[in-house]
This record gives structure tokens, C-alpha cells and sequence, in this order.
């Protein structure tokens, strides 16, 4: 392969992983992995119907401790 090539898809593969890494970092301080009963009820629940039925558990859970 010519130099110039490699350099071209090495710049490519850093500003992506440097794109990746900023919206990792965002999702990290926005809150989005904060779901700390996300994937404990869907270990313990087996069908749709459990898992949304414990969703709007949570949710009356919520509003009657606001």
C-alpha cells in the first residue's frame, strides 16, 4: 500500500475513535448507564408481559415516594 493511504485511514480511525470516546463521555455524564434495576428485573423476569408490568411498578413506586 502506498504511504499515503495508511496515513489517510490512520487520521480516519482516530478522529472516529475520538468521536466514539466524546459520545461514550456525554452518555457517561448525562445519565444514560444510570438504570440500576434495568438488568437485575430482566434477569428475574421472564416474558414481556413481567418486565412491563414491573415498569409500571417502578413507575407508581416513583410517584407515590415524590
Amino acid at each position: 500500500m502506498d504511504n499515503g493511504i495508511i496515513a489517510i485511514m490512520l487520521g480516519i480511525s482516530l478522529i472516529m475513535g475520538l468521536l466514539g470516546l466524546i459520545a461514550f463521555l456525554w452518555g457517561l455524564r448525562s445519565g444514560q448507564f444510570d438504570d440500576e434495576n434495568k438488568f437485575t428485573q430482566g434477569i428475574l423476569m421472564d416474558g414481556i408481559d413481567e418486565l412491563n408490568e414491573a415498569y409500571k411498578n417502578t413507575n407508581k413506586k416513583e410517584k407515590n415516594g415524590k
